[in-house]
């Protein structure tokens, strides 16, 4: 268990409290049965063991997904996105005076924080679903006045994570949970510092289908957490099992009740480096300050049941508000077939998925310059609800 500090991080008289928090959270993560390797059956199907322990808890963990070779592929391009960020929010260079990265971007891209800050909790940001705020720890001295903890369209400016992103196993488990024809969502990094990374207050992430007469607990989709170097109760997501299953939740009043941010049923999400753990995005979650001396990168991406979005008006966080067609769609879901073909270049011994609305259509899609080029932005498109 991760529960120390970080470059003279402290939870002062929190911290006792804190690090029971951990452990004890960690023992009930432990006890829920809901990870393991992805396993298909033998026609083909998701094991129902894995369906039956996701729709239970709103999350599972999939162990071992990414081998060392892709983690340390993801890894040179965070430490060039690192290298590349600007020096400061509103900057158009980087540390070596050059045009840095996003600058150029039309579309929402890096998501600023003062270390260790919540700027989502307590204010009417993304609809005002993160209505409480989190600790805010106080951090060091020489802390920067700001840090990058989110970069959206993360595809475009990594070419490791579009690769993940076409993970045969992977998108196989996302046929199984929201049909062959599913539609994508949208993508980011997520970067927790040791001792700066920002917290993200309990919320959940559907904005759309609440009072729809076909909600059900899987209608608002899930997301893919792919963690390069694994995570821990002090610095991971945590989960409220089968609050998924709730409808819309009262965040306020359920931590009033608990009387803390400390949510007394919900459980951290623990990974080693190469799991990827897939979340519901019904299910009340959030994460805290990352005051251990360990970071967090999470290659995140999300998909949709197609029915869930196709007619239907954006949740306008995302992007502004649109209806959602079917060349919306289509359009949104090239990013699918260009991330098959990276990865088929890449992993020439993997048999490539095949994404049943492109092979239907009769489309295919090369990953090379032109197809560089036409991703600029992409996010623009994205398929919030």
């Amino acid at each position: 268990m991760d529960g120390s500090t970080a470059r003279g991080v402290d939870y002062g008289s929190e911290e006792v409290a804190m690090q029971a928090y951990l452990r004890e959270g960690e023992r009930r993560a432990a006890a829920l049965g809901n990870r393991g390797p992805i396993r298909f059956t033998a026609s083909g199907d998701l094991h129902p063991e894995i369906l039956d322990a996701y729709w239970r808890c709103g999350f599972y963990v999939f162990e071992g997904v990414l081998k060392p070779d892709e983690l340390a592929d993801i890894e040179r391009d965070l430490h060039d996105i690192l290298d590349r960020l600007p020096v400061e929010r509103g900057a158009a260079v980087d540390a070596k005076g050059r045009p840095a990265l996003a600058t150029d971007c039309k579309g929402p891209a890096l998501l600023w924080s003062k270390p260790l800050g919540d700027p989502f909790g307590g204010t009417d940001l993304a609809n005002g679903r993160h209505p409480v705020k989190m600790y805010e720890p106080k951090a060091a001295a020489d802390a920067p006045k700001e840090v990058v903890y989110l970069i959206l369209g993360s595809l475009q400016f990594s070419e490791a994570s579009l690769r993940v992103y076409g993970h045969p196993g992977l998108l196989g488990v996302a046929a199984a949970v929201n049909g062959p024809d599913f539609a994508p969502f949208n993508e980011a990094l997520w970067i927790k510092e040791p001792g700066r990374g920002a917290s993200v207050a309990w919320h959940q992430d559907g904005t759309t289908h609440w009072d729809s007469a076909d909600w059900d607990q899987g209608i608002h989709g899930f997301n893919f957490m792919a963690q390069l170097y694994g995570c821990t109760a002090a610095n991971g997501v945590w989960v409220v099992p089968g609050s998924h299953k709730r409808g819309k939740i009262d965040i306020k009043a359920e931590v009033a009740r608990a009387g803390t941010e400390r949510l007394p049923d919900a459980v951290p999400i623990v990974c080693a480096p190469g799991d990827v753990a897939m979340t519901n995005r019904q299910a009340l979650h959030g994460s805290f300050a990352n005051t251990s001396p360990h970071w967090r990168v999470t290659v995140n991406f999300g998909f949709h049941r197609r029915r869930s979005v196709l007619g239907v008006k954006a949740g306008g966080i995302h992007n502004k508000p649109a209806v959602y067609d079917t060349e919306r769609i289509r359009e949104r879901a090239r990013l699918i077939g260009y991330a098959i073909d990276a990865r088929r270049r890449r992993f020439p011994d993997e048999t490539p998925y095949a994404y049943r609305p492109h092979t239907e259509a009769g489309l295919t899609y090369r990953w090379d310059d032109r197809a560089k080029a036409d991703i600029k932005d992409y996010n623009l498109l994205d398929l919030s609800i």
